[in-house]
């Protein structure tokens, strides 16, 4: 099983532009606790979430709060391997790519769905 048999699309993103209250809006309504951070021209440039909006310490947009380093998957990563990039990099989610372009975002519950459906563990 593959990363784009189990992700999650299209995916909600959000400006980097974006004001905070816009962030807390998309996040309550969608029941999300991250999102992708794209630029004007789609790219994602960060990951925000919930834990970002807590420890926020100022800061008017999503760009003055999120993270910057994004942890991705391609579409043909194994669901073994996007469990790994999870775990090591104790992350909640990883959006999916395909080439440059995000397709998918993938979730630590859709892996979870993805093993009960393999009748398995991913050791």
């Amino acid at each position: 099983m593959l990363a784009k048999d189990i992700m999650s699309a299209p995916v909600v993103t959000i400006n980097a532009r974006a004001r905070i209250h816009e962030l807390t809006k998309l996040l309550a309504e969608h029941h999300f606790s991250g999102l992708p951070v794209c630029d004007d021209l789609g790219r994602v440039v960060g990951v925000v979430s919930s834990a970002d909006l807590l420890n926020m310490k100022g800061g008017q947009t999503v760009a003055d709060i999120m993270s910057r380093e994004v942890v991705g998957v391609t579409v043909d990563t194994p669901v073994e391997e996007v469990a790994a990039v999870l775990s090591q990099k104790k992350i909640k989610r990883v959006p999916v790519f395909d080439g440059e372009k995000l397709v998918g975002i993938i979730s630590r519950s859709d892996v979870v769905a993805a093993m009960a459906k393999m009748k398995c563990t991913l050791a």
